[in-house]
């Protein structure tokens, strides 16, 4: 009997009852998917919404599942059915990678690092946490295939002969980056804010890319910072992010845990999980320390958090060019520029303001660093720095004692300036 009332009602009124009884959003119920459509989202959920072995509700809405660590998605990747677990690299570029360097606990004695869901709960030992997809997540992308990547082109190109190339996807970035050597790895410390997005299909974010190849269809990309991205998670949270694509961000790669590839040992980060505290205009300052290395002895990509969390790695088998080494790495700012009405967007890229006005208003990356072929960290030499439209988003370096190379970034987007 319901299934003949719901036949009469037709996909308008199906959308319309969803919606009241509360089952999607306004937003997808304007484009409910036909039958298709709805298996084909729900097959995607299934392959990435793996059994928990407990879960925990996060204050921001979040579900994070404690998922046993050899049921990732990782494992999916025909290439990863009977990988062995490295539970630790063989060597960081501190040194010998000691075993309580893994623990989850910095030893520094610095503030340890809070994600929201750590209010309700903790995942237990050989389980990692991992933010649910729900259904609207999905349907907010352009297509199920696309969701959890980044549009094509969307990678910063300094010095390109032509202006229009860089900004065809409507991109812009203020980075610094340095190339011209073979890099192994890359550090900073992130300042962390909340910029403001205009439209739901933009996205503001701060990170380090480490970067291989040509800046063609075959451009090898590691990238992790922290993102706010309406489209990928539904709200204006400031988030933990990683990225990988081994083609120019065509077939392969991903955020976070959102496809087969990186291999997260870690059980006290969620990937895309919201950080906080974030910093304040002439408030108090927070930011994030980001290590990304190759493992000289295994020779997969290892990421680490903060001072003592090892996140995990990326196989170096997905990758070409980054198998061996990198060739150019990036810090800095993103934002997507969809010029809505014709004008600029006013999304704001780190803090919102220009880089002039400095620490408390300014946002930064302070003690930025690359890995050389000793598998030392070291300063970057040659330093360059990039921007589309200085007058909308601009980037200024500088280095001192405290801080060694850091750089300034960002700005409010539109402006008298930048129309």
């Amino acid at each position: 009997m319901a299934a003949a009332h719901f036949s009469r009602l037709g996909w308008s009124g199906i959308a319309a009852t969803l919606v009241f009884l509360g089952l999607v959003s306004q937003s997808c119920a304007g484009r409910l998917p036909g039958s298709r459509q709805k298996l084909e989202v729900q097959k995607h959920l299934n392959r990435l919404n793996k059994p928990a072995v407990k879960t925990i509700q996060s204050p921001d809405g979040d579900t994070i599942d404690c998922v046993h660590i050899s049921h990732q998605p990782a494992f999916d990747h025909p290439f990863l059915k009977d990988h062995m677990i490295q539970t630790r690299p063989s060597f960081s570029p501190e040194g010998l990678f000691a075993e309580e360097k893994v623990s989850t606990e910095s030893n520094q004695g610095t503030n340890p690092i809070t994600q929201l869901w750590h209010v309700n709960g903790k995942c237990p030992e050989d389980t990692i946490p991992i933010r649910r997809t729900k259904t609207d997540d999905v349907l907010r992308a352009s297509s199920v295939k696309r969701y959890g990547k980044k549009k094509h082109r969307a990678i910063p190109k300094p010095r390109s002969p032509d202006p229009d190339l860089v900004n065809e996807s409507g991109h812009q970035h203020a980075i610094a980056y340095v190339e011209g050597d073979k890099y192994y790895g890359a550090k900073a410390t992130i300042n962390v804010w909340e910029p403001k997005i205009q439209q739901p299909n933009e996205f503001s974010l701060s990170q380090i890319w480490i970067l291989g190849g040509s800046f063609g269809q075959d451009l090898n990309s590691i990238e992790a910072g922290w993102q706010v991205s309406p489209d990928l998670y539904g709200d204006n949270n400031t988030r933990l992010f990683t990225y990988w694509t081994s083609d120019a961000y065509q077939a392969t790669g991903c955020y976070n845990l959102l496809c087969s590839g990186f291999i997260q040992i870690n059980s006290e980060v969620a990937m895309g999980a919201s950080i906080s505290p974030v910093s304040g205009f002439r408030n108090s300052q927070y930011d994030i320390s980001i290590l990304v290395w190759k493992d000289p002895k295994e020779g997969n990509w290892w990421m680490q958090f903060g001072n003592g969390y090892v996140l995990g790695y990326w196989p170096s088998f997905l990758f070409s060019y980054l198998a061996d080494s990198a060739s150019m790495i990036e810090w800095g700012g993103e934002v997507v520029n969809s010029e809505p009405d014709g004008q600029h967007t006013s999304t704001q890229m780190g803090s919102g303001r220009f880089p002039e006005e400095g620490f408390g208003k300014s946002s930064y990356f302070r003690n930025i660093q690359v890995v050389d072929s000793s598998n030392n960290l070291k300063a970057p030499k040659g330093i360059g720095t990039f921007t589309e439209q200085s007058n909308c988003y601009d980037v200024q370096t500088g280095s001192n004692e405290d801080w060694g190379h850091y750089f300034y970034f960002g700005g409010p987007g539109r402006n008298p300036n930048c129309p």
